[in-house]
């Protein structure tokens, strides 16, 4: 069981690039349970019941752990095994319908990177829609733009030769939004073969997401076209447009990045309000020190 830990955060460094503190930090939550999965005599991956997650958690909170803890442990624990489904050691998500435990304060909903590339994969790039819905949600994902500003894009927003679009956001204030390569290949892919077949008015359109009237995409036009993605990828958690946005900014504060660099993205006017993308992150790394400073050890009668 050790070995697929071990190929989980090489996987973790390797193809997602989260921040040391991360991984240590999954480090120590998966630890925890194969811990406790070998003391109920469970060796391999694919006995685990969802039974045993349940009784784990509960041991969790017995400790006296908090909500907001157990929510990480379980978020570390849900990753782990998305990962084993994908590569085919084990046919069965255990963690697949355990609820996170209540949180006092209401976070952002959001969906883990795994989550968001198969939503993002679902589109059929063979079809004209695809193509479309594809670019529209690669976009999405990658500059973390409200639902109006991706919507209100038009072609002179975008700034390809500097990796860059330009956004006006509340209040009318302009922001540069960087956008990475991926997203930039699939929006030309859409310009150059599906966006002419949508235009089906003799004039021309400046926006750049068209329904397939040629009109410019809609709220609920977008709404629709994340639901359908949403049940072909079997994601059961209720995703809105505001949830890639939320998931955007929290990938984002995952992997590393700078705090005020991800307010600039957002166009939060206040810091304040970046700051909750954080929230998880500071009390999981709080759990870490409990776990592994010495004199912390010491205090809680860890050995």
């Amino acid at each position: 069981m050790e070995n697929h830990i071990e190929d989980f955060l090489n996987f973790l460094i390797v193809e997602r690039n989260l921040a040391q503190n991360t991984i240590e930090a999954y480090t120590s939550d998966l630890i925890k349970y194969v811990d406790f999965l070998l003391y109920k005599k469970i060796e391999k991956v694919e006995k685990i019941e969802p039974a045993d997650l349940i009784v784990y958690l509960t041991e969790l909170h017995r400790q006296g752990m908090s909500a907001l803890t157990i929510s990480r442990n379980l978020s570390a624990i849900r990753m782990f095994h998305r990962f084993l489904l994908s590569e085919g050691i084990t046919t069965e998500n255990p963690s697949e319908n355990i609820d996170s435990p209540k949180l006092a304060r209401k976070l952002p909903g959001v969906i883990d990177q795994f989550e968001m590339d198969n939503l993002i994969e679902q589109p059929d790039l063979d079809t004209v829609l695809g193509v479309r819905d594809r670019a529209l949600l690669e976009t999405a994902y990658a500059t973390g733009v409200r639902v109006s500003e991706l919507l209100s894009l038009k072609l002179d927003n975008l700034m390809f030769d500097e990796q860059l679009v330009r956004v006006l956001g509340k209040g009318s204030k302009v922001r540069l939004i960087p956008i990475g390569e991926q997203a930039i290949d699939y929006i030309e892919k859409y310009l150059n073969e599906s966006r002419p077949l949508l235009m089906k008015t003799l004039g021309e359109s400046s926006f750049l997401f068209l329904n397939n009237r040629g009109k410019p995409l809609s709220r609920m036009g977008f709404w629709k076209i994340l639901r359908k993605y949403c049940l072909q990828a079997n994601i059961k958690k209720t995703v809105s447009p505001h949830t890639i946005r939320h998931s955007f900014a929290t990938h984002l504060i995952e992997g590393g990045a700078d705090l005020r660099a991800v307010q600039e993205m957002l166009g939060h006017v206040n810091i304040s309000t970046t700051q909750i993308y954080t929230h998880l992150d500071r009390e999981y790394l709080k759990e870490v020190h409990r776990t592994f400073h010495p004199r912390e050890k010491e205090y809680f009668g860890k050995k």
